[in-house]
């Protein structure tokens, strides 16, 4: 079961990083040509493969910031170039073409996060002029002398790297579909499963819905000793995430946001209220604790960013606090106060914990 969980999360890790992975094994492979080269003495490749170390730690730095097209389009572009140089210097028997065929599986794998609908016809042109360039190359250079004539070792070396190369692209991106499928699916099977008409979960955050949320308010409402806070917590400038990362980065936020809550809340109930709310009721906790709580919740949220697919996500929280009263009634009236506290604090500033109405 341990073993488990540690492909699982390394398997996770691969999904969430794929674009820094490829960026780093790429970089690594041109580092092995490049040794491999000066020993041949092919000053041309020599300089080609700095060139190439140089663009992939570019890359790495590119992807850290979030920029996927350029290191996708530059991938591609480089890969394509190098087969046809290396091609040209040592010819078609040291077998560099096999790295067209490396970065066949990338091109869709990345190609299906960057493209949709009617645009993913991308992918198949792409496909197109990689078969299209190895039918080039093999019919010029197919009887032709190279311009470097290496030895046989080096040959066969070459010819066993890039095979390998080319093998271990195919086998770790497909790997990792099957990987994130299989996870999807769980999940999807997961969901229908909590899709009845007695839920009391919300699918997304594993956090109570509203028909699980307010019977337990309603129980301690009924209890005249019963002593409680209620905080009502929105996500700031969740519009924003969403159209900045998409509907699955703004999802992993709420995934992300909700943990925290739940690991930082232990024996609180928490209810997702609707959208990006989020509401806390604290059994047994009085106004100072609660405020307290809910400060450190706040900050903790503030410096803790989701990673989305290698991209790190910021986001805050406003509370509003309220607790129970002799001149509340209903559920609704405590909830409405936080609410109202809540809103208040987005109208000043967010990232904030409001525990008492303006007029006071």
């Amino acid at each position: 079961m341990k073993e488990k969980g540690i492909v699982d999360n390394l398997m996770h890790f691969f999904v969430h990083n794929s674009n820094l992975v490829a960026v780093v094994v790429l970089c690594a492979v041109h580092v092995v040509l490049l040794a491999t080269t000066a020993i041949a003495g092919v000053t041309p490749l020599v300089l080609f493969n700095i060139l190439s170390v140089v663009v992939y730690l570019f890359c790495i730095f590119l992807c850290k910031a979030g920029f996927i097209m350029p290191i996708y389009i530059s991938t591609v572009l480089e890969v394509t170039a190098y087969a046809c140089v290396s091609t040209y210097f040592i010819g078609l028997r040291c077998g560099t073409y096999c790295f067209l065929f490396a970065i066949v599986p990338i091109i869709i794998y990345f190609g299906c996060f960057l493209f949709k609908g009617i645009k993913r016809v991308i992918i198949a042109v792409l496909l197109v002029l990689n078969f299209a360039t190895f039918a080039v190359l093999y019919i010029m250079f197919n009887e032709s002398q190279p311009v470097f004539d290496v030895s046989a070792g080096i040959r066969m070396f070459l010819i066993m790297f890039s095979s390998f190369v080319m093998v271990f692209s195919t086998i770790f991106y497909n790997t990792m579909y099957i990987y994130a499928s299989e996870v999807e699916m769980v999940s999807l099977e997961e969901k229908n499963q909590k899709l009845s008409t007695d839920a009391l979960e919300d699918a997304l955050t594993g956090l109570l819905n509203r028909r699980g949320f307010l019977p337990e308010i309603e129980k301690l409402m009924e209890d005249p000793s019963a002593h409680f806070c209620v905080s009502f917590c929105d996500i700031d400038n969740f519009k924003r995430i969403n159209d900045s990362y998409g509907h699955d980065g703004g999802d992993e936020v709420l995934r992300h946001i909700s943990a925290m809550i739940r690991k930082e809340m232990q024996g609180c109930e928490i209810c997702r209220w609707g959208g990006e709310e989020i509401i806390i009721l604290m059994k047994d906790y009085d106004m100072n604790v609660a405020k307290e709580k809910m400060e450190y919740l706040r900050k903790s949220i503030e410096n803790s960013p989701t990673i989305f697919y290698n991209k790190r996500i910021a986001a805050t929280i406003t509370i509003g606090l309220e607790e129970k009263r002799e001149s509340h009634r209903e559920p609704d009236d405590i909830i409405k106060t936080a609410d109202e506290r809540m809103y208040y604090g987005k109208q000043h500033g967010k990232n904030i914990v409001i525990f008492e109405d303006a007029a006071a």
